[in-house]
């Protein structure tokens, strides 16, 4: 296995991924940067920690055994991962990154995540659907209205299964 495949084996990677798809669509230029950005600190040349350590995750680390070993040395600069100053922060394509950003777990990052992709001004709203396996545009009151129906069964289920554990 190559590349991010891998990763995507990960469900907690796999909805940070799919979180920066997602708030893509619909987004000005501007956020697209932004969120390009987002994925080579992420997807790219993430860090992250893990029982006390700090492990390398991202595709471009980890197909670079140079930069997978510098990485985790003291010479990089390490951020805690902030989608608000992670756009901020420029980086080379051809050497070794000078900073890195460091999420707490796959979980936080993309929680972090959709509090910035809230912020960015989109015309409409998207959600992937999981039982057609596509996206869904929330631009209308009865797509909404539709939205919120499938999130009350979920609920009831939900509800159900915690009165059997």
């Amino acid at each position: 296995l190559l590349g991010h495949v891998p990763l995507f084996a990960d469900p907690n990677f796999a909805e940070l991924a799919q979180e920066v798809g997602l708030a893509s669509l619909g987004a000005s230029d501007e956020d697209i940067e932004k969120l390009a950005t987002i994925f080579w600190f992420t997807a790219e040349f993430g860090l992250c920690r893990e029982d006390g350590s700090i492990r390398a995750y991202g595709a471009g680390l980890l197909s670079s055994f140079g930069e997978l070993e510098y990485a985790l040395t003291e010479v990089p600069t390490r951020l805690e991962f902030e989608p608000s100053k992670t756009v901020e922060q420029k980086y080379p394509i051809t050497e070794y990154q000078p900073v890195y950003f460091v999420a707490d777990s796959f979980r936080d990052a993309t929680a972090k995540l959709r509090e910035f992709n809230a912020t960015m001004k989109r015309p409409f709203q998207v959600r992937y659907n999981p039982y057609t396996q596509s996206v869904d545009v929330l631009n209308s009151k009865d797509k909404v209205q539709h939205f919120a129906r499938s999130i009350s069964n979920e609920m009831q289920l939900l509800a159900s299964a915690l009165e059997h554990v």
